[in-house]
């Protein structure tokens, strides 16, 4: 609605309404999982049976806590592993294709661009999908012209950084050229009229400007990896991600020690998304 147009008082109460059940919808599932991770019982619902923080810090059957949970702990490492990578190569490769889209003008670059955006309306089963038969395909062909057994391009951690990052990158390529388009080229300019290389413009000025979009996309990168699931279970081999690890132990029968990760999820979510929203500030 828009604040500057007269409406009836009814209208406004119907939408602050609205509002009110919309957040409530989406707080109150994650409201009950942060409950029902200090619930004393080994069920993860109701009824209530007690507050427990053993959930986290447990360390006898059945009250192993997330912190005593090997698996769960294997899975977090993993999923950083994971994530730090397609983080790196997204920001990386993002940063390339701002200045490619932003900065140049060539044949083919409306095709390019949305090319770049494709991957974003995939289904993530199907990007997965798709990632998997081609990589088969290529590592088939491969060992049967070589003889050699090529890894990488099987299910395991590298096809999962590889298809993870097949997606990301366009969320970051995406942040960074909005940072980009408000750039004054004429700094640069100045730069280089004041004997700067290219490149030496580059690194002192425009690099510096863009790095709260930067920031903003490696974080929003890990974020995304981290709670990956649909490509992910597509690519994944003998080590997985925190998200397979939750989905194979909700089939052998969910504990509170899910919740409790997902509080865990939440909070350190909540922490990186607040950085990233008050950095841009601090650098302005």
């Amino acid at each position: 609605m828009i604040p500057t147009v007269p409406r009836p008082a009814f209208a406004k109460w119907c939408y602050r309404a609205y509002v009110t059940v919309f957040f409530i919808y989406l707080a109150l599932p994650l409201t009950v999982v942060c409950i029902f991770a200090f619930n004393n019982s080994v069920f993860p619902s109701p009824p209530w049976e007690g507050f427990t923080v053993a959930w986290f810090f447990g360390t006898e059957a059945p009250f192993i806590g997330v912190f005593h949970e090997r698996p769960i702990l294997r899975a977090i490492g993993t999923s950083t592993f994971v994530a730090l990578w397609v983080s790196g190569l997204a920001v990386a490769v993002g940063t390339c294709n701002a200045f490619l889209f932003v900065r140049h003008e060539f044949k083919g670059k409306a095709l390019l661009y949305m090319l770049m955006l494709l991957p974003l309306i995939i289904p993530g089963v199907i990007l997965g999908i798709s990632i998997l038969v081609f990589s088969s395909t290529i590592a088939n062909t491969l060992e049967d012209a070589t003889g050699l057994w090529f890894d990488g391009l099987r299910p395991g951690l590298i096809l999962v950084i590889l298809g993870q990052f097949s997606f990301i990158t366009t969320f970051a390529t995406l942040v960074i050229s909005a940072r980009l388009q408000k750039f004054d080229p004429s700094l640069e300019e100045a730069a280089l009229n004041l004997g700067a290389t290219q490149l030496g413009a580059i690194r002192q000025i425009t690099l510096p400007f863009l790095m709260p979009a930067i920031l903003a996309s490696a974080i929003v990168s890990v974020l995304m990896s981290f709670e990956n699931f649909n490509t992910t279970l597509m690519l994944v081999g003998s080590d997985s991600p925190l998200t397979i690890t939750m989905f194979d132990k909700l089939k052998q029968g969910s504990t509170p020690v899910l919740n409790a990760v997902s509080l865990l999820l939440i909070v350190i979510s909540a922490v990186l998304g607040l950085f990233s929203l008050f950095f841009p500030k601090s650098k302005r």
